[in-house]
């Protein structure tokens, strides 16, 4: 077994025990977290998206701040202000909730665009600028967003700047029947959070990532890779292709799929299970962004 299997192992079986039937989405909070990229949760309220954001934190091993994000929060209240302490004469440095291991930014489209604004350089290169002077963010850093439907009242809509910085984005729907009447007998869901213990650490991750490099990557396969990049960008199937920084975290979430399925290699069955979490939210198409990459992911042949 690998170093960090057995903490991992544990860590989904705890969230699995307060998400029942959400193993899929699971599956991709736990790749987006090993891969080393931030998570974007949009669903209708009340599914169970900052109860997921909740259980992770409360079984990793590490501090937790949450930002509920309102129309009238302002950027100091994400990332901090300097104060003028009378008694030293001089201005103290208060940081804010960003200044954590896992953020949970609840809501994050019913803040204004400046307030969401004030995530970017910290999801993007883990610091934050304020009063002219740069601060680094605790190492590791992950971000787990909630939204809301665009079409819900007193949202904002994501810009794409913001939305790139997502490593994946993904929705949890309505429980089966099951799940939904393990939830209403209290034996899963929010009242279970108090129970929780930490089952990992940061030490189970970061080893994660480290033997996520070691995987390999068939030239075949990278072939296969590329050429899906380069026909998003002829114009035939969407409006703004994959970036380059898409397609390198559409790599390292294929192999972060292929090491939480105990493979020694990545395969394109790993890379289509991650095609559309990772990229719907950062292309443009004419209509539908994710019929449009699912009907370019199917033009192209499969290596043997």
């Amino acid at each position: 077994m690998r170093k960090a299997n057995q903490g991992i192992s544990e860590l989904r079986k705890q969230l699995a025990a307060v998400l029942a039937g959400k193993d899929a989405a699971i599956e991709q909070v736990l790749t987006a977290l090993i891969a080393g990229g931030h998570l974007l949760i949009e669903d209708v309220p009340g599914v169970g998206k900052t109860t997921l954001a909740h259980a992770l934190a409360a079984s990793l091993d590490t501090d937790f701040g949450r930002i509920q994000f309102t129309a009238d929060l302002l950027p100091a209240d994400i990332v901090g202000v300097e104060i003028f302490d009378l008694a030293d004469k001089r201005f103290v440095f208060h940081p804010g909730a960003v200044f954590h291991h896992i953020v949970l930014a609840d809501e994050i489209n019913r803040a204004t665009p400046k307030a969401q604004s004030a995530l970017l350089e910290a999801m993007a290169e883990g610091q934050v600028t304020i009063e002219r002077e740069t601060r680094p963010l605790p190492e590791p850093f992950f971000v787990i967003a909630t939204q809301n439907p665009h079409e819900h009242l007193g949202t904002f809509p994501l810009p794409e700047s913001q939305l790139d910085r997502f490593f994946m984005r993904i929705s949890l729907g309505y429980p089966d029947k099951d799940a939904e009447r393990k939830l209403l007998l209290g034996e899963v869901g929010h009242r279970r959070l108090s129970s929780l213990r930490p089952i990992a650490s940061w030490q189970d991750i970061l080893a994660a990532r480290t033997e996520l490099e070691q995987l390999t990557v068939a030239d075949v396969l990278m072939d296969y890779v590329l050429a899906l990049l380069e026909q998003s960008r002829n114009g035939e199937w969407l409006q703004m292709g994959i970036s380059p920084r898409a397609g390198s975290d559409l790599m390292q979430a294929a192999r972060a799929h292929a090491w939480l399925a105990g493979q020694d290699y990545v395969t394109a069955a790993d890379v289509q299970a991650v095609w559309l979490p990772c990229l719907a939210h950062r292309v443009v198409a004419a209509g539908d962004s994710e019929a449009a990459l699912t009907a370019l992911l199917e033009s192209q042949a499969v290596p043997a």
